[in-house]
């Protein structure tokens, strides 16, 4: 086992494109870190450095206290698990699994040994025996993750390993994962686009949008208290609605009424961007009238039944969609920037299943104002101190 130090890195193409830029980050022995971000943020590229299959142009990449800049792949120690498994497919999952250390020419026995081992933590002792072909999308990734177990790694680097799973499969599979890495105690860094991956996996998890980490801390700390709009709309599902306020006389004057302002925020008045996530909306016989809550109608658009909760959706009347470059490269990564809006703010509320929220009929809805975010306009900021 190992840390991984980058100490600003950085990663220049010819052509003057810059992938990661001053990436400073330090992943503990035995932890499971996460780089997550929507597509070309650099995550992978990131993790190509570390493994040796992309040069640094800059910076000193460290691995159990030794600078490996220059050191080759195959000199670095470490175990990579590819999104397409990569797996030989004329060789049986024995072969598959033992096939870089009888490269190393390790003696037959230790591999059977190693081989057995992993077969047993990954529950593919009774697969040993067959080619790839034969075996469903699941097991071919835990084969390849065996692969990189058997070899012993001082780290194991996986590049969006499950992305070519079907849902359900992928659900059970981040499972395994985690249930692995437990067992193992041994240093993962982990590349994802899927943000829900992201929370459920990782020890700690870096958010990188065009090459810069915009904030690394644990899961629950990257929900509660993101650092700027880009971390707030990446992280929670469905995604933060966003709503153009104001500070104003001690009050945050919202679309739909008048709130205290959230504990932590100071400043005098001014145009702020409200962030309110849709579990914090409820429908108001279930809100059981307690806390800072703020009360409103809303004629509802679409509700979305998802067994044990529903989603509601509504046009909050009098607001425009709030515009910031952050937002639009969340919505462009989403494949939502061409999708008609027509300028008005949409909001999703998640509400308990029990609401009799329907289609195009008006809903009484309660905020808990208290989990409100606000954020600064210019650049994005959060405004909490």
């Amino acid at each position: 086992m190992a840390e991984i130090t980058f100490q600003n890195v950085w990663k220049r193409y010819p052509d003057g494109f810059e992938a990661v830029k001053d990436m400073s980050l330090e992943i503990r022995d035995g932890e499971f870190m996460i780089l997550v971000g929507p597509s070309g943020c650099g995550k992978s590229t990131a993790l190509r450095m570390v493994a040796g299959l992309e040069e640094i142009s800059d910076g000193a990449l460290v691995i159990g206290g030794e600078k490996v800049n220059d050191l080759a792949p195959r000199d670095r120690d470490i175990a990579m698990v590819f999104q397409n498994y990569a797996l030989y497919p004329h060789m049986t999952v024995r072969e598959n699994m033992g096939f870089a250390l009888k490269l190393a020419k390790v003696d037959r026995s230790e591999i059977d040994r190693k081989v057995k081992e992993a077969a047993d933590i990954l529950e593919l002792g009774q697969h040993l025996d067959r080619k790839p072909a034969n075996l469903s999308g699941g097991q071919r990734q835990r084969v390849a993750m065996g692969r990189a177990i058997v070899r012993d790694p001082k780290a194991f680097l996986m590049d969006e390993p499950l992305s070519n799973l079907d849902a359900k499969l992928r659900v059970q599979m981040r499972t395994e994962v985690a249930r692995i890495q437990n067992r193992l105690g041994t240093t993962m860094l982990y590349v994802t686009h899927d943000q829900t991956e992201a929370m459920t996996l990782g020890d700690r998890v870096a958010v990188m949008r065009a090459g810069i980490i915009q904030q690394v801390d644990t899961p629950k700390v990257l929900y509660e208290q993101p650092e700027n709009l880009f971390v707030a709309g990446f992280i929670g599902s469905p995604a933060m609605n966003f709503l153009p306020a104001k500070l104003e006389e001690n009050r945050l004057r919202l679309p739909f009424g008048d709130a205290p302002i959230p504990s932590g925020v100071k400043g005098s008045e001014r145009d702020v961007i409200a962030g309110i996530r849709p579990e914090h909306f409820e429908d108001a016989k279930f809100d059981g009238d307690t806390g800072d809550r703020l009360r409103f109608k809303a004629s509802i658009d679409l509700v979305e039944s998802m067994g044990s909760e529903l989603y509601a959706y509504f046009d909050v009347k009098g607001a425009e969609s709030v515009q910031s470059d952050q937002l639009d490269e969340l919505a462009a990564d989403a494949g939502m920037e061409d999708v008609p809006g027509g300028g008005a703010a949409h909001v999703v509320a998640r509400l308990d299943a029990a609401s009799a929220a329907e289609n195009g009929h008006e809903l009484e809805l309660s905020l808990d104002t208290s989990r409100i975010k606000l954020f600064d306009p210019d650049g994005g900021a959060s405004l909490r101190t």
